[in-house]
């Protein structure tokens, strides 16, 4: 599998993003560091995951909130997203990002997109 690997997200099922993911999986995610003022963007594709697995990879304690079906409840998802390319900015200049195999930054980030 080509391509960086390992933002997770989770959402709403109903959610116009998951609608439009499912439509066009083009996305992009940046990630920023205020107190260095560098970030790097990312391009690539997002996949909508509803299987029990992905569903309990981000599941954490206090989700029920949202989710009154617990881990199962169909309104729940995982946003799976791989980056194909990438751009860092820095130290006022930028470069372009490039890998030939599946690589991670660092610990695969979860995040929450409600």
């Amino acid at each position: 599998e080509k391509g960086l690997s390992g933002d997770w997200f989770s959402t709403n099922t109903s959610s116009q993003k998951v609608r439009a993911f499912r439509e066009d999986p083009k996305a992009s995610v940046y990630f920023m560091d205020r107190s260095r003022f560098q970030g790097v963007s990312l391009a690539g594709t997002v996949e909508v995951l509803e299987t029990p697995e992905a569903k309990e990879r981000l599941w954490r304690e206090g989700d029920q909130l949202y989710y009154k079906r617990g881990v199962a409840d169909p309104d729940y998802c995982v946003l799976r997203f791989t980056a194909a390319k990438g751009r860092y900015y820095g130290d006022f200049q930028s470069k372009d990002l490039q890998w030939t195999a599946r690589q991670t930054i660092g610990k695969e980030k979860c995040h929450e997109l409600r």
